[in-house]
């Protein structure tokens, strides 16, 4: 059986695959790239060396705020959730990512 190939993230598709994660619920930072790695099952892993520097970019920017709070297993964490930027954000990257995925589909479809 063929072992599926983690593919690399860009930066940019990093940071709209965080805010499209964060836009349907808070969470913390090691929850976030769990839910990448379910959602595409498996095929992207986002480990914690490119996760919590996008994090803080975002946070830098304004796109999510982040608050200290605790788990269920009562350890203190740092809780990540959309600002109003960063959903107007999300829409818009969202919205150029798919104009550009159905470009490249467009090629491949028919070149």
């Amino acid at each position: 059986m063929a072992r599926k190939k983690k593919a690399d993230l860009l930066q940019g598709t990093l940071d709209l695959l965080i805010l499209r994660v964060l836009g349907r619920e808070p969470l913390h930072g090691w929850a976030v790239s769990r839910r990448i790695r379910q959602i595409s099952e498996g095929a992207l892993e986002v480990n914690q060396g490119s996760l919590y520097p996008a994090l803080h970019r975002l946070r830098d920017r304004g796109l999510v705020r982040s608050a200290w709070e605790i788990s269920e297993d009562e350890r203190n964490v740092k809780v990540y959730e959309l600002t109003q930027a960063g959903r107007k954000v999300l829409e818009e990257e969202e919205a150029g990512w798919r104009r550009f995925s159905a470009a490249v589909e467009q090629i491949l479809d028919n070149a």
